[in-house]
């Protein structure tokens, strides 16, 4: 278990910084409470490494090796929100586990999480960062994305944290009925962010702003 200390932070980790993120994000339209009050809490300079933890509460994207990036946290709550607002919280399906950041905040606002990455260095990092802050709720699978958790499906919510450039087969099948499923989508330079739900076996698609993510890449690695 993480020391107390870590957790909370200090200087450019502490709440005060935190909180200075919440009321961006609030500026910038963010609206759901619930959203806010968890991105307020999450420790973001955790999922990093310690030479970046002090700019973790700023608004922006930072690396995590291997190509990868810890998304914004505009982006991070955009499409929380967004799966709150369409989809039962119930079970998710997270596609790009990355450094954990965005299943951590998953993971206090949905009953389960299931997330899956392909790069198993991030993947094992990840998995060490749930146990320590007691993620208890996550479920971690190492695989390629695209295929989706077939085995543990149908979810009611799905999120996508890289961008293919056209919606993989595999996920809508693995959709519950009413559920929902946000992702960006798209040419490097031309993503936007994609909401589709599930009604009645029908399909309906809507897109909501422009995005910028790292591609979703195939296989295991």
């Amino acid at each position: 278990m993480l020391d107390q200390r870590l957790i909370q932070g200090v200087g450019m980790t502490s709440q005060r910084t935190r909180n200075r993120l919440v009321a961006t994000l609030r500026e910038m339209g963010i609206s759901d409470e619930r959203v806010l009050q968890v991105i307020a809490r999450i420790p973001r300079h955790l999922f990093m490494d310690e030479a970046l933890s002090s700019r973790a509460y700023e608004n922006i994207s930072l690396p995590i090796g291997f190509g990868q990036t810890i998304s914004q946290p505009y982006t991070v709550a955009k499409m929380t929100e967004v799966l709150l607002q369409h989809a039962n919280a119930g079970r998710v399906l997270e596609i790009g586990t990355g450094s954990g950041y965005q299943s951590a905040v998953l993971s206090q606002l949905f009953q389960s999480v299931y997330t899956i990455e392909r790069i198993k260095p991030l993947l094992d990092k990840a998995r060490t960062r749930f146990r320590q802050l007691r993620l208890n709720n996550i479920l971690c699978h190492y695989s390629d994305g695209q295929w989706g958790w077939k085995s543990q499906a149908p979810f009611d919510a799905i999120i996508v944290t890289a961008a293919p450039e056209t919606l993989p087969a595999e996920l809508l099948p693995q959709l519950a009925e009413k559920g929902a499923l946000v992702l960006p989508m798209g040419e490097k330079g031309k993503q936007k962010l994609h909401l589709y739900q599930k009604q009645e076996n029908n399909i309906q698609s809507t897109i909501l702003e422009a995005v910028s993510f790292v591609p979703l890449l195939s296989g295991k690695n």
